[in-house]
């Protein structure tokens, strides 16, 4: 190494420190296959079914989304959410992060969007089920709900939709929970799963990466608690206005422009 060079590594002392981790850390290749493994697939599918199975569960989540700006920089945004859901047709969720603060309630019959910090709430009726009440919100709103896609009947499908390849990538820990960690791929997109082992195969970590987007963004939620017995009280799941609070009208969902 050159003088030059030297003096250049003693600027970027972490960089430095990385490089060193990362040669002593044993590193080893994983063999990615053709197709769609079974095993993985019978994971997921596994997974679905159990939560699908929940009549009531309390999700504490912490997520990370990545924006790539015109320059090709990336710009990272975390929130938390805390979600409770009792079916058939409860749901509450409320989200705190750099770019919202906002709770969710769905009491079967109304769906409101409360924003404490600036005090304004939308409200309005709502289908009676969690899956009509998720394509109502998606489609007619553009609103995803937290949770939401783990709150199907068909979760699997919907996941496994477009899929052209998956298989094991080998054991993971999350939260300090062991994981079978899987890797898939569809047509835009790839996306990695850690499942919990054992009898209760929860979903721990989620991965998305947009193959279709400049740099290639990822969307990654970790699970920081399951609660399979959460508390459920009365009124939960439905608003009442605070004092002061300003009632507004949802704006409609984007429609997109028709091809030319």
């Amino acid at each position: 190494m050159t003088t030059s060079n030297a003096l250049e590594w003693r600027r970027l002392p972490g960089v430095a420190a990385l490089l060193v981790t990362l040669v002593a850390w044993p590193l080893c290749s994983v063999a990615q296959g053709t197709g769609i493994d079974p095993k993985a697939a019978q994971m997921v599918k596994a997974s679905m079914a159990y939560i699908a199975g929940l009549r009531q569960f309390g999700i504490t989540t912490r997520s990370s989304l990545e924006v790539v700006l015109t320059s090709g920089q990336k710009i990272q945004f975390d929130n938390a959410v805390s979600t409770t859901v009792q079916r058939p047709n409860k749901l509450r969720a409320q989200r705190i992060g750099d770019l919202v603060d906002q709770v969710f309630y769905y009491d079967g019959k109304t769906l409101t969007l409360f924003n404490p910090g600036q005090g304004v709430f939308g409200s309005l009726a709502a289908p009676d089920t969690l899956e009509t009440m998720l394509d109502f919100a998606r489609d007619k709103l553009d609103i995803v709900a937290p949770a939401g896609d783990f709150l199907y009947a068909n979760a699997y499908d919907i996941l496994m939709d477009g899929v052209t390849t998956g298989f094991v990538v080998g054991k993971g820990v999350v939260e300090g929970v062991r994981c079978d960690h899987l890797a898939f791929r569809a047509p835009h997109v790839d996306w990695q799963i850690w499942i919990q082992e054992g009898a209760q195969p929860l979903p721990r970590k989620i991965v998305i990466t947009t193959r279709d987007v400049t740099n290639a963004p990822q969307f990654e939620v970790v699970v920081t608690k399951w609660d399979l017995q959460p508390k459920i009280t009365a009124n939960m799941f439905t608003f009442v206005p605070p004092k002061g609070a300003q009632k507004i009208d949802f704006l409609p969902a984007r429609v997109a422009a028709p091809a030319k």
